[in-house]
């Protein structure tokens, strides 16, 4: 019988030299060959893998959808959701909306839109609308048709003392709407893209978006990261939608350096309420309408919103928050509501700048703001290294007229009629083609 050997507790490293295992060279090759599929996280687990799952194939889902069946599953989950109301008498609101719809003010009007800026030459400083084929008697004619709109509504009329808290709605709603109405008509003779316009009056104008994410403090689903909803529900007074978008103001690279206010404090602060109804992404016209792209809103402040009555309280300073809060709020949800129609959204974001304007008036004071949208990624997973902000450019407020005397309308303003022409005359730089 052999008798055992024993083996040293090394094994000697020459025996492992020049070895060549054949069978090794042959399972690598035949790992190298196969393709086995991912091993996904399954779709029913509680589990962050799972949850990251459903959420990525949700947004697959979404891109390959056309645009009726998107805004359909972008709104489909109606969950508590703080609502935005553009007409707001809270403190400082405007740099909390700011915050919200990432926002960087600019003060003053761009240059195509400022007639300071635009008069270089002793022609254009007589007549500043020249550069847009309007004369000084052209320009008579427009400043008599404001001057016969305000005696129309304020002195030819009779009109009954007005109820409490509706002498806006009843008295200088009417005299807007009148305003708008005349200048679109007379302007459609320099101005071709309104020829092809529609102007809508009261429309209901929303956008539902997220941003920011808070930490839910009780129930079932405590603990768990949850995102901040937002919706915004407008009703501007009237508003000029046309067939082609307007020009960028500035390219979308300039915005990256500008200036956002950051709120770290919940919107309750503010304070803003949570409500559970329908989201709503809607510009205030359906779908199939050429006429799909935002022009110029006009917005009426409310009965409670007096100057004097603000300055007894004094609260002066905050005159000019309201009316930015209130473009901010309302231009963010028309523009966007606008980019979402063209089938951007959260994941998918705009390739061009959307451009809108607004006109905000108690009847004797108007204000003028535009508003280029250039981003849509405002939730916390897809504005982490997001250079792009939205971006809007206002003006104080300036006085249209201060009174009407005997079928007289006294210190009519003349930079507040070519504000008013210049923004109805905006357009883009080659004329729309005309119908068949």
């Amino acid at each position: 019988m052999a008798a055992c050997t024993r083996l040293p507790f090394r094994f000697p490293q020459y025996l492992l030299t020049n070895q060549k295992l054949v069978h090794t060279e042959a399972a690598v090759a035949v790992t190298k060959e196969a393709v086995y599929p991912p091993i996904k996280p399954s779709l029913t687990a509680k589990s962050k893998s799972a949850r990251a799952r459903q959420v990525e194939e949700q947004v697959e889902r979404i891109k390959a959808s056309p645009v009726l069946e998107k805004l359909r599953l972008l709104t489909r989950i109606q969950r508590e959701k703080y609502v935005v109301y553009p007409q707001t008498f809270a403190r400082n609101a405007d740099k909390w909306y700011q915050h919200f719809t990432k926002t960087a003010y600019i003060p003053g009007l761009p240059e195509q839109l400022d007639p300071a800026r635009l008069a270089t030459t002793e022609e254009e400083k007589g007549s500043p609308l020249a550069d847009l084929g309007i004369g000084n008697e052209a320009f008579e004619d427009i400043r008599s048709l404001v001057t016969r709109v305000i005696l129309q509504e304020h002195w030819h009329l009779i009109k009954q003392r007005p109820f409490v808290y509706r002498r806006q709605e009843l008295d200088e709603g009417p005299f807007l709407r009148n305003l708008v109405k005349s200048l679109t008509y007379h302007l459609a003779k320099y101005n071709p893209l309104l020829q092809h316009s529609s102007l809508d009056f009261s429309p209901q104008v929303g956008f539902y978006w997220r941003r920011g994410e808070r930490i839910i403090p009780r129930g079932h689903r405590r603990g768990s990261l949850e995102p901040t909803r937002f919706q915004i529900d407008d009703q501007p007074l009237c508003q000029l939608r046309v067939t082609q978008q307007l020009p960028q103001v500035v390219p979308m690279e300039e915005s990256h350096t500008a200036d956002v206010p950051d709120v770290a404090l919940s919107p309750s602060m503010l304070p803003l309420f949570k409500r559970q109804y329908t989201n709503t992404i809607f510009t205030g016209s359906k779908l199939p309408d050429p006429a799909c792209y935002g022009h110029t809103q006009f917005h009426l402040v409310p009965d409670r919103y007096r100057r004097d009555r603000m300055a007894r309280r004094q609260q002066s300073d905050q005159v000019e928050v309201f009316l930015r809060a209130n473009a901010i709020a309302s231009l963010f949800a028309w523009t966007a509501a606008q980019a979402s129609y063209q089938g951007f959204w959260n994941h998918e974001d705009v390739s061009r700048g959307f451009v809108s304007q607004a006109v905000i008036s108690d009847g004797r004071f108007f204000s003028f703001f535009c508003y280029q949208l250039n981003t849509l990624m405002l939730s916390t997973r897809t504005d982490a290294g997001n250079p792009r902000k939205n971006l809007l450019w206002g003006t104080e407020s300036v006085r249209l007229y201060d009174g009407v005397e005997d079928e007289r309308v006294l210190g009519l303003s003349d930079d507040a009629i070519r504000l008013l022409v210049r923004f109805l005359l905006r357009r883009p730089p080659e004329d729309p083609p005309v119908p068949a």
